[in-house]
């Protein structure tokens, strides 16, 4: 069995998947199987070790990431397979009480901690910083396990009492609202570990086998809760690579994989550095870039898959001449390869508008991944509080919204509501159904126009949603962890027919056979507010990494000897990353 199992892998995929007792890393390249392992590890434990397939939890960063491990397991079913903030939310249903969490509460998503804010700030009568300012204070507080009692004696800065203040009464207004933010969702689980020595002991007996997809992009209250799940059997792989961690604005600390050797003293370390991805040229291309990082490990990269064509550079004299240049390669290519083939990245969505501009010039269809996504369209919001308020009637945000909407309808759904006891129990597509005949929500839109045609289009996609999770609670916990981290350009078939345009950051976990990287000049690539920072500089390096090893088969870097963005025109100097690299072809 373990012959046939290991037929598929590498030398160096065998040795980390064939490692079962004890803590490990396996420190995973650009492209080189790191799913495939994951998946392995798992069917060696089950397959020839006979452990439970319920005591193996694997905790990944996006649903996206978790159904393709599903799809690739078949029918293993696991003890949990999913994001961290979907598996504290099921904890926190199950024993959350014990901290005083009733377990039919609300996740507030980014617009509902906005609307909640914007109370708060107004009723404190603070005009020095803006509701936003205080939720990413908060969020990076909570993120680093900091209670609002605790925030002013680490936080004495000139807005420390004022965030301390804001913070207390927030969650005043969340608990009040039986409500948690999604920062919540893992920092009340592991409050709830620390309090309660009995659960986190059930835990660790339920889930003996613990491993941790994207290690490098844990943050502090992560990498806390994964520690104290697997202090007891120490049965824990973290996998990644430190050369593609990116999110330190989202609090990922790779001081992580420092404390987990700190944590774990025996933990054996692992390197997967055969790519299955690029040419050996893009490979030596990107090594050359990442190599002049010095705070974290660099893997160097080989392939089997050839040589490749030279990476190509061009230097455009402004940003119109570059857009063109990326156009007319496309198109000279197109006769070869279909268009979703090519994806055109940037550090900055400002540098798109020029690209967009070349590509309708020249009929070229384009998807701008990342615009205004799903659940955060007006009417989507709207629909979603009348489901928030049937299942919680203590959710102020949905209320405030449904009042917007027109007192009169507002009543009528109150009366709606009080009349029919029992909407809970109701499949959601029905329900929806009744709530548009009572508040004839659908009465705002014409279906002669354009735009409110789309408007009904995109609740009828809702409703499909809604046929799926015939529940209301599933129903809106899918909407909050899940369907929030889809691009609209993925919801549409159309999205399939066209060039890639997104940034950097975006481009993360994606590869395509023909990438292009625009704008690699000082200030943007890196960017200005980086360049005195060490760490911030290395992390800018790193983003150009990622990017570079997205390409499968042929990579182009742009720059410009003049800029107009931001609203001023600059002369620009190529960036010191392709200065670095003497092994640069022209």
């Amino acid at each position: 069995m373990a012959q046939d199992l290991f037929a598929e892998l590498n030398p160096q995929q065998i040795e980390a998947v064939s490692y079962i007792n004890g803590p490990s890393i396996i420190l995973a390249g650009a492209g080189s199987g790191k799913t495939r392992v994951l998946v392995y590890k798992v069917f060696n434990l089950i397959q020839n070790h006979k452990v439970s397939p319920l005591e193996i939890v694997m905790i990944t960063f996006t649903n996206k990431a978790a159904n393709e491990m599903k799809e690739r397991m078949g029918l293993k079913r696991l003890g949990y397979v999913g994001t961290f903030h979907s598996f504290c939310c099921q904890i926190l249903r199950r024993d959350g009480y014990h901290i005083g969490i009733d377990p039919e509460f609300t996740i507030y998503d980014d617009d509902d901690q906005l609307s909640l804010m914007k109370k708060i700030v107004k009723k404190i009568e603070s005009k020095r910083f803006t509701p936003s300012f205080f939720l990413n204070r908060i969020s990076a507080a909570k993120n680093q396990y900091i209670t609002p009692e605790r925030y002013l004696e680490l936080f004495s800065d000139y807005s420390g009492p004022l965030v301390a203040e804001v913070y207390i009464e927030y969650e005043k207004e969340l608990r009040k609202n039986n409500a948690l933010d999604f920062d919540d969702l893992i920092m009340e689980a592991v409050k709830l570990f620390l309090k309660h020595d009995d659960v986190l002991d059930k835990y660790q007996n339920r889930y003996r086998y613990l491993l941790v997809d994207e290690f490098q992009d844990t943050n502090y209250i992560q990498y806390l809760l994964t520690k104290l799940l697997a202090q007891k059997y120490k049965n824990i792989t973290g996998v990644g690579d430190f050369s593609q961690s990116i999110y330190s604005w989202r609090g990922a600390d790779m001081r992580n994989l420092e404390k987990f050797n700190e944590d774990f003293p025996k933990a054996k370390i692992f390197h997967l550095e055969q790519n299955y991805r690029s040419t050996q040229t893009i490979l030596d291309f990107a090594y050359n870039i990442i190599s002049k990082n010095q705070t974290h490990p660099v893997l160097n990269l080989y392939t089997k898959n050839g040589e490749g064509d030279d990476v190509e550079y061009y230097e455009a004299e402004n940003e119109e001449e570059e857009a063109v240049y990326i156009a007319n390669k496309i198109k000279e290519l197109n006769d070869r390869l279909p268009l979703p083939s090519f994806a055109v990245l940037y550090r900055t969505n400002a540098q798109s508008r020029v690209i967009e501009e070349a590509f309708l010039h020249y009929s070229l269809p384009y998807v701008l991944v990342g615009g205004t996504r799903f659940y955060e369209r007006k009417e989507i919001k709207d629909v979603l509080s009348y489901f928030r308020m049937i299942a919680n009637p203590h959710d102020e945000i949905s209320q405030d919204r449904i009042k917007k909407l027109g007192k009169k309808r507002f009543e009528q759904f109150l009366n709606f509501v009080k009349k029919n006891k029992s909407l809970k129990d109701i499949a959601t597509s029905e329900l929806m159904e009744k709530i548009f005949k009572e508040t004839r929500y659908l009465e705002f839109y014409n279906p002669d126009d354009e735009e409110d045609f789309a408007r009904l289009e995109n609740i009828k996609e809702l409703k499909s949603v809604a046929v799926r999770f015939s529940k209301l609670s599933e129903f809106l916990e899918q909407v909050a962890l899940v369907e929030s981290e889809y691009f609209e350009g993925e919801k549409r078939s159309k999205a399939k027919e066209g060039i890639r345009l997104m940034t950097l950051h975006q481009a993360k976990g994606l590869e395509f056979p023909v990438v292009f990287i625009a704008g690699v000049e000082e200030g943007i690539l890196p960017h200005s507010r980086s360049i005195d920072d060490l760490f911030s500089l290395e992390e800018e390096r790193r983003l150009f990494y990622v990017g570079i090893t997205r390409a499968r088969q042929r990579l182009y870097i742009t720059y410009t000897n003049r800029r107009f963005i931001f609203g001023r025109a600059n002369y620009s100097m190529k960036s010191r990353f392709l200065e670095e690299n003497e092994k640069m072809i022209y």
